[in-house]
């Protein structure tokens, strides 16, 4: 059965093209933008995705005033009925605003923009956006942020251990400051992902194929 996947639009945005190419190349997907002001989800909808970017201009704190936007309580309650959600660079940033993912984004730890290839660990392999990667696999997906830093206190780490809800870990070296390496989380059941790092950028041969089994993994 082909999936409906809306990807969400904010002034600023400007990776929502890449990820629409990204579930579109699957031949998996219908694929349709949401403007931020839209109030409604298509009822037949399976998954919201939220691009990177610069939501409004990030002129505040990173992704809290697209937190704000009409289309948020519809994504709320979409996530409430467990559907799936993914989050991406500003969008785990907004997720995160909205209080559907533990933590918080801060000012890279060098408080400069870092734009590079990265190397991650997959940490849970067991959920339907990791499932074809394989436990503690290494694998290479760009990052490009300046508020990627990733934070929790004690007792919510405490909680994403727990609950396995750690998605990826930054490898080998840490590029933000995040707690633990971390670089990406799922919500406690699993259907709401978030990471700062692109897959969607590593979905053709001649860049690298590692992000592409993230967007087949949902159709499998």
């Amino acid at each position: 059965m082909t999936m409906k996947i809306g990807i969400v639009v904010f002034p600023g945005s400007n990776c929502d093209n890449d990820l629409f190419r990204a579930f579109e190349k699957q031949k998996l997907y219908q694929v349709l933008f949401l403007w931020h002001k839209d109030t409604d989800l298509p009822k037949d909808l399976d998954l919201c995705a939220i691009p990177g970017g610069f939501s409004f201009g990030d002129y505040l704190r990173t992704g809290a005033i697209a937190s704000k936007s009409p289309i948020i309580n519809s994504i709320i309650k979409f996530a409430n009925s467990g559907r799936f959600i993914l989050g991406i660079c500003n969008g785990f940033q907004i997720l995160c605003e909205t209080g559907l993912l533990p933590g918080v984004l801060l000012r890279n730890k060098s408080t400069k923009f870092v734009c590079k290839n990265q190397i991650l660990k997959v940490c849970n392999s067991n959920t339907h956006f990791s499932k074809l990667y394989n436990e503690n696999e290494e694998v290479n997906f760009p990052i490009a942020h300046h508020d990627g830093n990733y934070f929790v206190n004690n007792e919510t780490k405490k909680m994403i251990y727990d609950n396995n809800q750690i998605a990826f870990k930054y490898h080998k070296n840490n590029p933000n400051g995040s707690v633990d390496n971390i670089a990406g989380v799922y919500s406690q059941n699993h259907r709401i992902l978030g990471l700062m790092p692109h897959p969607e950028r590593r979905v053709t041969s001649e860049i690298g194929l590692d992000g592409e089994r993230l967007f087949k993994s949902l159709n499998v």
